[in-house]
């Protein structure tokens, strides 16, 4: 067999044990360059929390690893698969192995809790309905909505719709769900029940998470590292109490809420 046929394009032979890897990744829009050279990896099971200020390419980042966005240079490889430059069905396994929950959540307002939660599964063509409702049931537990499968999700709360996201999100086995801030929107006690989702959906399935958030309480409860973007680079990568010891101004300026982190 030739060395061609042996290893596809889309392939990447090392493994090193991490499941993401961004190497090098750039993207500009127009003038705009938004992401200036990122490099970061993750392994399976970890909780990445990425935070930074507002524009600096949080989404953008996440977005790149479920292909809605092409680097304009570098590499994102998802369980030793180089996503970039994959066509749209080929993304579908990828989709499988890693969900993301938007702030809204995006849910159909049409459809029940548990047909929102099912939606992914229909999608891929799964007919069987009692795999489908016990799928449904199972991931309705893991999230404390069991009782409200029934509902719509204009009768929701903020906090009980991000649940049912998260729900959908890992009703199809997902390894990874990334979240786009998760927390804004909700009271101290509706962020602290998503903490504990987010911690539970871990332990229960080991899944990895990435985290984009503003809510400095919650990084210590829920993340093995935290990652800083600032001017389209990773400022900063280390634990939650390496966070808090850093001596760098614009880390502290930021994460104390010091206005001058702009400057």
């Amino acid at each position: 067999m030739s060395e061609h046929a042996a290893t596809s394009p889309s392939s990447v032979p090392a493994d090193n044990g991490h499941f993401i890897e961004l190497r090098g990744v750039r993207k500009a829009f127009g003038a705009q360059e938004v992401l200036r050279g990122i490099d970061l990896s993750l392994r399976h099971g970890e909780t990445l929390c990425i935070i930074g200020p507002s524009g600096e390419g949080k989404t953008v980042l996440m977005k790149h690893i479920i292909g809605l966005i092409q680097p304009d240079s570098g590499d994102v490889i998802v369980g030793g698969i180089r996503v970039n430059g994959l066509r749209e069905r080929e993304m579908a396994p990828i989709r499988r192995k890693v969900s993301m929950l938007f702030q809204g959540a995006a849910l159909f307002d049409n459809l029940t809790v548990a047909e929102n939660v099912a939606f992914p599964l229909w999608e891929r063509g799964l007919r069987d309905r009692s795999e489908i409702d016990r799928r449904v049931r199972e991931a309705l537990s893991a999230v404390d909505l069991t009782e409200h499968s029934h509902k719509y999700p204009t009768n929701l709360s903020g906090g009980m719709r991000k649940r049912t996201g998260i729900a959908r999100a890992i009703i199809d086995h997902s390894e990874c769900i990334l979240y786009d801030e998760p927390n804004s929107g909700l009271d101290p006690i509706g962020s602290d029940i998503i903490d504990r989702m987010i911690q539970r959906m871990q332990r229960r399935f080991g899944v990895t998470s990435i985290i984009v958030t503003h809510d400095m309480r919650s990084i210590g409860k829920i993340a093995d590292r935290v990652a800083m973007l600032y001017r389209g680079v990773l400022h900063f990568l280390g634990s939650p109490a390496e966070l808090e010891r850093c001596a760098d101004p614009i880390v502290q300026n930021f994460i104390h809420g010091r206005s001058d982190t702009a400057a």
